[in-house]
């Protein structure tokens, strides 16, 4: 049969992890299947991932993965029972990638490099039979008894299309979020779309000279009512603009949703893994009794990184080379309230631009999560980003991906 006039058993939209896997895994079923993908390539972003070293998965349990999600986190259960990261990992060890936990939790190539996978996943995409065309821009999809879809130069024809299009994030990898415009098409409720995992700005640039200090275990938490049970750790790194590091991409997915409803986020830092206001004072009072001629700064030192330390006493207006006990009993009592915990605003970020993962996207009460099929359009499936499911840094957002690709291929096939 002429491709023009061909039918498939499935078409899938978008070349990203989702995508590849619902290919392969439909694929294997014995089913007719054309990949669509928009840019000249397939698996851009993935290709980035993890600064282009790709961390698949990670070693958690499943019910200790599905967790980190939230309340949204029961709704992956299905599946990553039918895909989970040991089996995301055999599936590499069979298409002759190896794989490796080398802290034992974050799962890498052996090689430590992204472009070992695109190109197993290109080889068992051909070995699969499934076809791939690139440069794809769709314009419109329609369903009577089958799907139609319509680009730019021709028209293509499915009994079933999963849509695998991805977020908003990092549009110069091909993010323009049409794949929210195609669900709407067909009725389907988008909630609203937020950028995450990303670095934020701070009103307070009191820290740009210490961007050289990463802060260990720091302990981020909202400093709003509604929001008080919101508290993340991990490392922090300042920036000249604000802060980022692992717990602040992490906590932007908190956070980016509160700073468009509220403006500014007003947050409390402690550099210090927690330790309160007696227990630091203790600390200091112990270094005096060591070293009684120990300055401000010094004393500090013992606690914070020397930068740190510094800014802390600019806040607080303390000159750091005066002795503890000749510090104002007020500037005293704001130095230890200040030292256990530091405040600052968070007031923007980047957007989309170099946001890694889309918090938001398909309502989840619209797909079963047993098969990752339409619950308002037969034939019609979601996987990956472009679904409201997001998790933080650490394997979890591709593990999603390859599991609801996995799924959704395998369901559209039956």
């Amino acid at each position: 049969m002429e491709e023009k006039n061909r039918v498939f058993d499935v078409i899938v939209i978008g070349g990203g992890a989702a995508g590849i896997m619902a290919s392969i895994s439909a694929a294997k079923e014995n089913k007719s299947v054309l990949l669509l993908e928009k840019l000249p390539k397939i698996a851009a972003k993935l290709k980035a991932t993890g600064g282009g070293k790709c961390n698949l998965t990670n070693t958690l349990s499943s019910d200790e993965f599905m967790a980190k999600f939230g309340k949204n986190g029961r709704f992956l259960s299905y599946a990553i029972e039918a895909f989970n990261a040991k089996d995301l990992r055999d599936f590499f060890a069979n298409i002759g990638v190896e794989t490796i936990a080398r802290d034992g939790f974050r799962v890498f190539p052996l090689e430590h490099s992204s472009s070992i996978i695109l190109k197993a996943l290109d080889d068992e995409l051909e070995k699969q039979g499934v076809i791939v065309e690139c440069n794809v821009n769709i314009n419109e999809i329609k369903k009577d008894e089958i799907f139609t879809i319509s680009s730019e130069e021709k028209t293509y024809q499915a009994k079933n299309i999963i849509i695998a299009t991805g977020g908003l994030g990092y549009p110069t990898l091909g993010a323009t979020g049409d794949g929210y415009d195609f669900a709407k098409s067909f009725g389907h409720e988008i909630t609203s779309l937020h950028p995450a995992m990303m670095p934020l700005f701070t009103k307070e640039k009191n820290f740009a000279s210490c961007k050289a200090d990463t802060i260990a275990k720091a302990i981020l938490k909202v400093d709003i009512p509604k929001y008080k049970n919101l508290k993340l750790i991990g490392d922090l790194i300042f920036t000249k603009e604000g802060i980022r590091g692992p717990v602040v991409l992490d906590f932007a997915r908190e956070l980016t949703p509160i700073l468009a409803k509220y403006n500014e986020v007003p947050l409390l830092i402690s550099f210090l893994k927690g330790k309160n206001e007696e227990q630091i004072y203790t600390h200091i009072k112990n270094e005096i009794t060591k070293n009684p001629t120990n300055t401000v700064l010094q004393n500090l030192e013992t606690l914070l990184a020397s930068s740190v330390a510094q800014e802390i006493c600019n806040i607080c207006q303390i000159n750091p080379e005066e002795k503890f006990k000749n510090i104002d009993g007020i500037k005293r009592e704001k130095l230890i309230k200040t030292l256990a915990w530091t405040p600052l605003t968070v007031i923007g970020h980047e957007g989309f631009k170099n946001a890694m993962i889309t918090r938001g996207g398909v309502e989840l009460k619209e797909i079963d999560s047993k098969t990752m099929q339409s619950k308002l359009i037969d034939g019609l499936y979601f996987c990956g980003e472009v679904v409201n499911i997001d998790g933080p840094c650490g394997g979890y957002n591709l593990q999603w991906s390859f599991s609801s690709g996995y799924l959704a291929g395998k369901t559209a096939s039956l």
